[in-house]
Formats: C-alpha cells, sequence, structure tokens
C-alpha cells in the first residue's frame, strides 16, 4: 500500500478512494457469500458445502481486517505515535487482542 492511501486523524481515518474500493469489492464478495449460504439453506444443501462456504467467508473476512489493520497501524498508529500519544499502542494492543480471538 502506498503511503497516500490514508490520513489518519485522531480517532478517525480518511481512506483514499482506491482504498475503499477494495474494501468495498471484498465486502460486497463476502456479503454475496453469506447470501450465498442463505440460500443454500433454503435449498438443503448439504451441510458440508455450507461449512465449507462458511470457511472461506471467516478467511475473507480475516484477510479484510488484516488489510485494514495494516492500513491502520501504518497511518493511524504511527500518525499519533508521531504526535506523542504513545497510548496508541495500548489501543493497537486490545484491538489485535480482539482479531486473534
Amino acid at each position: 500500500m502506498e503511503d497516500n492511501e490514508y490520513i489518519c486523524h485522531i480517532d478517525s481515518a480518511h481512506h483514499d478512494d482506491k482504498f475503499k474500493k477494495e474494501m468495498k469489492n471484498r465486502l460486497n464478495r463476502i456479503e454475496g457469500q453469506v447470501r450465498g449460504i442463505n440460500r443454500m439453506i433454503q435449498e438443503d444443501i448439504y451441510c458440508d458445502d455450507i461449512l465449507n462456504q462458511m470457511a472461506a467467508i471467516q478467511s475473507a473476512l480475516i484477510s479484510a481486517g488484516e488489510i485494514l489493520l495494516e492500513a491502520h497501524i501504518k497511518s493511524c498508529i504511527v500518525e499519533q505515535i508521531k504526535h506523542g500519544k504513545v497510548e496508541a499502542v495500548d489501543e493497537l494492543m486490545q484491538t489485535i487482542k480482539k482479531m486473534i480471538r
């Protein structure tokens, strides 16, 4: 990711249009997969096939989260530390703990 893809302000972030579009595309695919699972359940599709789709969704969400976390660290966290807000590291640690549960 390029440095100009996102600019962070305390408690908010401003991502550039390219970053937003990429995230929107990822989330739209995930949303489509969730709708697909709902359809599969309504059509009595074999449970193993549904579970495989659920695993794919989990993986896609984790991947999207990793991309957003990377952007957050490279922009928001770095920016806050540069401005003396070292408690941003504690906030980051809490976020990471939530993600790995």
